[in-house]
């Protein structure tokens, strides 16, 4: 039976699963694994006992930190299907989880409270889902809570994101009287019984008298909906919209759910098992299978020509490293998702990044944190492999004669960062090798040394993010650490250009130093990145061996502006003109010429501070509307939006990072419990004035202590 299910790449989905924190996501996915016999008995999320939440600190928090992988099979229309699902996280500091795993699943399943609709975080994963073209089914849970409201939600979907949500389902009864569905694909009813122990806890009976009028509503306007994306379809609907067989209706959502022109909606409690076996059937049915994906494109790195490969085994071997995470046992796993060819246990593939070949020893397929060895994974499939030296996230995997570079990943930059050090001096050591674990895992999680200071800075996406990361160095690597308070991380920038001379002369008896250099130094142009250096210098005045000298010291420079010591994303440097000397110049005295004049210039080019600001969504009852405006206003924020959303208000702001410490206890404060509030990041802005006195006279006080 497996082997019916390898050969055919028609029969696995890869999928995910991805929605607002206390969705239901982790819930929804324990299901999955009950129903489809990978698990035998139901864990839950609030007893601390789900699957797909195997960490100790996902497990207490009841949150997703890390994105689950699991393998399962499913039998739909007489076929075995295998199925990659992985669970995402929903909370925003672990965005990019969530981020790199879209980018190597064929499709989604978007899962929405029936009760709290489109939240925050939902908007933010659906982005994330437009950005990889990823199709996608909504699934609406907790229709038994009070207050559920499918067809609510589903407008909702239409409003916020402008996507076409087609109700393939309706739910029979709501809230408390929640019992079942109507198929409108198939137009009968699915009655449930909440019973954990059986498989098939469900039973078909006919269209309850009461809901037939509205049943035959929402199926033609179903049927109306999908005709528009295939013409042979409508044909039939103008002549007998009855004749329309079930099986042409699926096909023809089918291929408009993959285009994205529709997204099907279905909804169920899957706390109270309602729904999940009916989520499983239009997964197969809906979601795309790898073959149904145009061939994946990249640059073959000796020639720089765009090259394709196609999802089968004929094709040369490619593969994505998608995410690297350490286990116990078994030691580093890179998890791969594989585009073409095939991958052997005990094989040599190519890492196109470092351009050095990596032994892959040994290949699993996943559940959770448990593993099953196999020979060898085929095109279309995720594994985990074991047994490489240095693979990082967002890796090429290739065959070593076919080079291939696949599209890189993008990851935000850290906004918040936490000084810490080791307890005792015996940890001194395993900080360090615990620390590159942690941030070989994870790539928005960087570590630094303060140059002034000494001291080990680790910076994430959230106060959450590093809190994790704290508890997990105190189980996982055994290591205690004292920490410092949350700093934010401030750049600085430059505003004007301005022209500098700057001359290096040192005599010490012997050979001395000697450089000189013209420049003008300002703000790059605007999206570019780094140091934009331009050599300008006519005639030899400054030979062209000491040009390099000149440019790493300007690089150099801009890890410590001159202002507070923060460092520079971005800046322009032309060099005009210098001179030299024919027996004392040499590349140092270039570099360190370079450096002296960025301090002497920068202040000069007008450099000013920047702070990262977060967009911040509160949640709150009306009567408390005006306390939490008055508090954001105190705190720097501007208001951007104000919206209804049921009974409550959505307040939308802007607001800097540096004043959102401890924000979650004053909100409950103010509204009595009632107000909740997520925030993720904007971008950055200048602080004013009377702010960047304070940041710069702080950072100055550091270093005249330490001086």
């Amino acid at each position: 039976m497996a082997l019916d299910v390898l050969n055919d790449l028609n029969q696995i989905r890869n999928i995910g699963i991805m929605a607002h924190i206390d969705a239901g996501k982790t819930t929804t996915s324990e299901r999955i694994l009950f129903y489809t016999g990978k698990t035998h008995k139901i864990g839950e999320v609030h007893e601390g006992g789900a699957t797909m939440d195997w960490m100790v600190q996902e497990q207490e928090r009841g949150i997703t930190i890390t994105s689950a992988a699991t393998t399962a099979f499913w039998q739909y229309k007489d076929k075995t299907y295998q199925i990659n699902l992985i669970d995402t996280p929903g909370h925003v500091d672990f965005t990019v989880e969530v981020e790199r795993s879209l980018r190597v699943l064929d499709g989604a399943v978007a899962t929405f409270c029936a009760v709290g609709g489109v939240e925050p975080q939902s908007e933010t994963v659906w982005r994330q889902a437009d950005k990889y073209n990823v199709p996608r089914i909504g699934y609406v849970n907790k229709m038994d809570r009070t207050g559920a409201d499918f067809l609510g939600v589903c407008a909702q979907i239409k409003e916020h994101f402008g996507a076409t949500a087609m109700p393939v389902v309706l739910p029979i009864g709501a809230e408390d009287k929640f019992e079942g569905l109507v198929d409108l694909i198939y137009n009968n009813a699915i009655y449930y019984f909440d019973d954990k122990t059986v498989r098939d806890n469900f039973e078909l009976r006919e269209i309850p008298e009461s809901m037939k009028a509205e049943a035959a509503e929402w199926r033609a306007k179903l049927i109306e909906e999908v005709a528009s994306t295939d013409d042979a379809l409508m044909e039939k609907f103008f002549d007998d919209p009855d004749s329309i067989t079930p099986d042409e209706l699926l096909a023809a959502i089918r291929k408009a759910t993959m285009s994205m022109q529709i997204v099907p909606m279905l909804c169920g409690s899957s706390f109270h098992n309602k729904g999940v076996q009916k989520l499983l059937d239009y997964i197969m049915a809906f979601l795309p299978s790898p073959l149904d994906l145009p061939p994946v494109t990249g640059i073959n790195p000796k020639t720089d020509e765009e090259v394709e490969r196609r999802a089968s085994e004929d094709d040369p071997f490619c593969g994505l490293a998608f995410k690297i995470a350490t286990d116990p046992f078994v030691g580093r796993l890179a998890f791969v998702r594989i585009y073409s060819g095939k991958l052997d246990a005990g094989s040599y593939v190519l890492n196109a990044r470092s351009g050095k070949r990596e032994r892959i020893s040994r290949i699993y397929q996943m559940h959770a944190n448990k593993q099953n060895p196999m020979e060898t994974v085929g095109a279309g499939d995720i594994c985990a492999a074991v047994g490489f030296k240095e693979i990082r996230t967002g890796d090429t995997l290739c065959a070593e004669n076919a080079p291939i570079v696949l599209e890189q990943m993008t990851f935000p930059e850290p906004v918040i960062g936490l000084a810490v050090e080791p307890k005792t001096q015996k940890d001194l050591d395993k900080l360090g090798i615990a620390l590159s674990k942690l941030a070989e895992e994870d790539p928005t999680f960087t570590v630094r040394t303060d140059e002034e200071s000494g001291q080990t800075v680790i910076s994430g996406m959230g106060e959450l993010h590093l809190d994790i990361i704290v508890d997990r160095l105190r189980r996982e690597f055994g290591v205690e650490i004292n920490q410092g308070a949350p700093q934010v991380n401030y750049k600085e920038a430059l505003t004007r250009s301005v022209q500098h001379r700057e001359v290096f002369k040192k005599q010490t008896g012997g050979r001395g130093k000697f450089a000189d250099i013209i420049f003008e130094l300002g703000p790059a142009e605007e999206g570019k990145m780094g140091l934009t250096f331009v050599d300008e210098v006519k005639g030899g005045n400054i030979p062209k061996e000491f040009i390099p000298s000149v440019q790493k010291g300007f690089e150099a420079a801009m890890a410590n502006g001159a202002l507070a010591g923060y460092s520079i994303d971005a800046m322009k440097v032309t060099l005009k003109d210098g001179s030299f000397h024919p027996v004392d110049s040499d590349q140092l005295s270039f570099e360190i010429a370079a450096r002296n004049g960025f301090r002497a210039a920068a202040p000069k080019a007008g450099s000013v501070i920047m702070e990262p600001i977060m967009s911040v969504e509160v949640v709150t009852p009306e009567e408390n509307m005006g306390d939490v405006i008055g508090d954001l206003n105190k705190r720097r924020g501007q208001i951007t939006g104000m919206e209804s959303k049921g009974n409550a208000r959505v307040v939308k702001a802007k607001v800097p990072l540096s004043e959102m410490f401890g924000y979650v206890t004053v909100l409950r404060t103010i509204s009595s419990g009632r107000a909740t509030s997520s925030m993720e990041f904007s971008h950055f802005e200048e602080v004013p004035a009377n702010v960047a006195k304070d940041v710069i006279e702080k950072a100055n006080g550091k270093r005249k202590e330490l001086e």
